[in-house]
């Protein structure tokens, strides 16, 4: 096989990942290995590749590929997660360039474009993933709305219904009116905002007297039913029992006393506006107050804003602040900072509304995933540990989740509806998997057994995204609808986790309550948490500030193996990255010296019958040595998620090692061949750095390895067998360590006395450190010296010390550059001479002299004294050339 002079990835990776994919190397089933599994967080269906994907995905892909070359049975689960919020959005979207108005559509029309929607774009993201080197096992691909995937939501929808843990409430939520949809509490990010403090007048009714009232939103003034004032303040207590009337609208409403009402903020009494405001609707519900919804759907207000109505909801702040300072309502404005909840998925502002939902009870549910993680026996490690603390504060202060979402792409709430006329009084509804197991409730609930399917109605709204994906390490296993199943008994639960700490709460959480209730199992033993992608700048990557590199174009600039190892040479688990493209080059260079470490070794020409060097057998004996030293130091990192350590041990093996030592040290005389004990032994040592490589660098590994010899599918090295961890000699490595420090030494001589290195030296020394000499050879090899020669006493020469060891070099004029020599020490002189001028004119300064402290004169006298020894040296060795 004739090997290329430079690697080019481009020719590479879509060749190996072809047959991997061809050889079903990634795929897996049930045996007598020990299982490692780990499931993909499931991208967006929407999604396309970018860094925080590269990241996480080529953390896992070394972890399973490591696990793969172990022995163990490993199976990387890849899918997608519909994304109900953002797909929708996205369809809505090209629907109406298309014309199409989603409300002028049944649901089935519009879930048939979302499908098709879906089977165009869903698969994108996983394409590409293929292009990082993903061995995920293909065949298992799922996603969270494949029918098995819905069967199994609706399923635990119906157990947990009629276990009394989800119920249908009328309750204030959270409102997203650009997606049109509620949100559960962990959907809402609440930012701080600088905003506005408005100062409103209410006259009080029969009477000349007004009462000002300071608000953040003077827009919903319109859906005001009360003023409340607090029962101790003695400022309002004429007005007890009177009532106000609300400006522009000019409803009449009372004033009503709590102590909820804080006196030191603002005026010290409140608008009360039950619609709009979760504390105002827990007053009105107090006070029996009238609840007036001032907003349609998309935050626009409805008739109830009378003017304003049709207008958007900010818009109207603007206007409606005008129309009560012209009219003298509005007495002054000031500076407000205040918390603002905008939606994770679309970034709208929130807005508090009531609504009939579904919720689910967290009380008893997450009781057991809090211990966990967090109990005195715990089950769960969370990389790094400081997440801890994260994850108590939201699991020990958890609310009902609020499952329900007004949107059509997604699992349909398996909730149906009859009538009054039906139930004999207001609606009613039966929960079940299905609408004919629907109808067969329905006749036992109403007792009439005429019922037909046309009589029920199914719940309008679809459920959550996260209620399918909380499910994700058991229904990729078909867990939950075939609970005994081989493949759940055998890959449940999970290893490993990887995903960001963002959605700690969204998903892990929610995956581990869910593990313990439908398997009475941790669902992972391990959660790495990685960090945020962010620049140079430290700013978070985002297409908005332009600041995201192109995932795909980095592959293609410096190879998959170049970004992966950019990527990893500066992740550690849970602190952000600084991504720079620079790392991505430094990949790519690691690549190619390896790429070219190979083919010197290749293009040796073998001899069968010289023997074997001293110095490559002491040499082999040595990197045997520091390998064993480092695959332990690369077990320890693996074991606490250490991917970048692990990473950067094996990345100086092999740059600093193999290739600047040990090649070094083995490599035959200029046109001369290598004997073959050497050069098998250093194949050996090859493949050995290949297999430790290979989960980091997949493609560049296996190009080498299919070259170094002709292989069979089942010799290849995605499959090989991980090196053993074998006890090792740390003498060996520290008298090399040794041995490294006298050839810098004389190297640095031959550098400073331009002595060429193809002249041979002698090299004397005074030895007072024991077994200090057992690499004599090898530094004689690479210092190109005729002789290593012990002495009792100083020898005339360039010398320098390395532990209690005083190394000579003697300076003979025939093993200088005379003309080189002379340049250098020319420059050295003048150099010396400017230093010392700068000196001599700061201590000819009267003023410095009589003002410095005398430790900073003597410094500087120093500093005159040592420079004019130096003029003197390099003087005297010009006049000797």
């Amino acid at each position: 096989m004739t090997i290329p002079s430079k690697y080019d990835a481009s020719q590479v990776e879509s060749k190996w990942y072809q047959y991997w994919t061809e050889n079903k190397y990634f795929h897996s089933t049930p045996d007598e290995r020990e299982p490692y599994t780990i499931v993909i967080p499931p991208p967006n269906v929407t999604g396309v590749l970018h860094m925080g994907h590269m990241l996480n995905n080529t953390i896992q892909d070394v972890l399973i590929r490591r696990a793969r070359l172990m022995g163990k049975n490993a199976c990387w689960v890849p899918g997608t997660d519909h994304a109900s919020i953002a797909t929708e959005a996205k369809v809505v979207a090209k629907l109406k360039e298309q014309g199409i108005n989603k409300n002028d559509l049944t649901r089935e029309e519009f879930l048939a474009h979302a499908w098709e929607w879906k089977h165009e774009y869903g698969g994108i993201i996983l394409e590409q993933l293929k292009k990082l080197g993903a061995s995920c096992d293909w065949d298992r691909t799922a996603f969270t709305m494949d029918p098995a995937m819905s069967e199994s939501v609706i399923k635990v929808f119906v157990d947990l219904y009629n276990k009394g843990l989800i119920y249908r409430g009328y309750r204030m939520v959270n409102w997203d009116p650009e997606a049109k949809t509620t949100l559960s509490d962990e959907e809402v990010i609440y930012e701080e905002k600088q905003g506005n403090l408005y100062f409103l007048q209410y006259k009080i009714q029969d009477s000349e007297e007004v009462l000002t009232i300071a608000t953040t939103r003077p827009e919903t003034i319109f859906g005001d039913t009360a003023i409340c004032i607090n029962p101790t303040d003695e400022r309002f207590a004429h007005l007890r029992g009177k009532k106000a009337i609300v400006p522009i609208c000019n409803r009449v409403i009372p004033i009503i006393e709590d102590d909820y009402v804080d006196i030191e903020f603002g005026t010290g009494c409140l608008k009360v506006t039950p619609a709009h405001d979760e504390n105002d609707k827990v007053l009105g519900d107090k006070h029996q107050l009238e609840i007036i919804d001032i907003f349609n759907d998309d935050a626009t207000l409805n008739s109830f804003g009378l003017h304003y109505q049709g207008k958007d909801r900010f818009e109207v702040r603007k206007e409606i602040t005008k129309e009560l300072s012209e009219k003298g309502i509005l007495v002054k404005t000031e500076q407000h900072t205040h918390k603002v909840g905008t939606s994770e998925r679309t970034k709208a502002v929130i807005e508090p509304r009531l609504s009939d939902q579904w919720f689910l009870k967290m009380e008893d549910l997450v009781k057991p995933a809090i211990e966990a993680v967090l109990g005195e026996n715990s089950e769960i490690n969370l990389v790094p540990k400081k997440f801890d603390n994260t994850y108590r504060h939201w699991m020990e202060n958890i609310r009902d989740w609020n499952i329900s979402r007004q949107l059509w792409w997604g699992q349909q709430i398996p909730a149906y509806y009859f009538g009054p006329e039906i139930s004999g009084g207001k609606e009613d509804f039966v929960v079940a998997e299905n609408i004919e197991k629907a109808l067969e409730l329905a006749k036992l609930k109403t007792k009439k057994s005429t019922l037909t399917i046309q009589d029920l109605r199914q719940d309008n709204d679809a459920l959550d995204t996260w209620f399918s994906s909380w499910l994700w390490p058991i229904s990729v296993f078909d867990g939950i609808r075939n609970p005994e199943n081989e493949e759940i008994n055998y890959y449940y639960p999970t290893n490993d986790l990887v995903t960001g700490p963002d959605i700690l709460f969204f998903w892990v959480a929610r995956m581990i309550i869910a593990g313990y209730e439908y398997r009475g199992k941790k669902p992972f033993e391990n959660v790495y948490l990685t960090g945020l992608v962010r620049d140079k700048q430290r700013r978070k990557m985002s297409k908005s500030l332009g600041n995201s590199p192109d995932a795909l174009k980095l592959i293609d600039d410096y190879g998959a193996d170049g970004v992966r190892v950019g990527l990893l040479l500066s992740s550690a688990a849970g602190n952000d990255l600084m991504f720079d493209e620079e790392l991505c080059q430094q990949g790519k260079a690691f690549a190619n010296k390896i790429w070219n470490a190979f083919r010197l070794i290749k293009g040796w020409e073998i001899d069968a019958n010289l023997a074997q060097p001293t110095t490559a057998k002491i040499g082999l004996e040595w990197y045997e040595a520091k390998f064993q030293k480092t695959v332990a130091e690369v077990e320890v990192h693996f074991s606490k998620y250490r991917l970048s350590d692990a990473l950067m041990a094996i990345y100086k093996l092999i740059m600093d090692d193999f290739s600047s030592w040990l090649l070094e040290i083995v490599k035959p005389g200029y046109q001369q061949p290598i004997d073959q004990k050497t050069y098998i032994s250093v194949i050996e040592v090859l493949e050995n750095n290949l297999k430790m490589l290979h989960p980091f660098m997949p493609f560049l590994t296996e190009e080498i390895w299919q070259h170094i010899a002709e292989r069979t599918p089942k010799e290849a090295l995605i499959i090989a067998t991980y090196p053993n961890q074998k006890d090792f000699d740390e003498t060996i490595i520290n008298q090399f360590d040794f041995a490294t420090d006298v050839i810098s030494g004389i190297r640095t001589i031959r550098k400073d006395k331009n002595i060429p290195f193809k002249d041979i030296i002698e090299v004397f020394v005074i030895n007072n450190e024991q077994n200090s000499g057992n690499f004599d050879v090898v530094i004689q090899k690479l210092i190109n010296s005729s002789t290593i020669q012990y002495v009792s006493e100083k020898v005339e020469g360039a010398s320098f010390r390395v532990k209690s060891n005083e190394y000579f070099v003697p300076i003979a004029a025939g093993n200088i550059d005379v003309a080189a020599e002379k340049i250098k020490l020319t420059e050295e002189l003048q150099r010396a001479e400017g230093f010392l001028k700068s000196v001599q004119q700061k201590l000819s300064n009267e003023r410095f002299v009589s003002n410095a402290p005398e430790q900073v004169l003597a410094l500087e006298r120093k500093k005159e004294a040592d420079a004019l020894a130096k003029i003197e040296t390099i003087k005297s060795s010009l006049s000797n050339l």
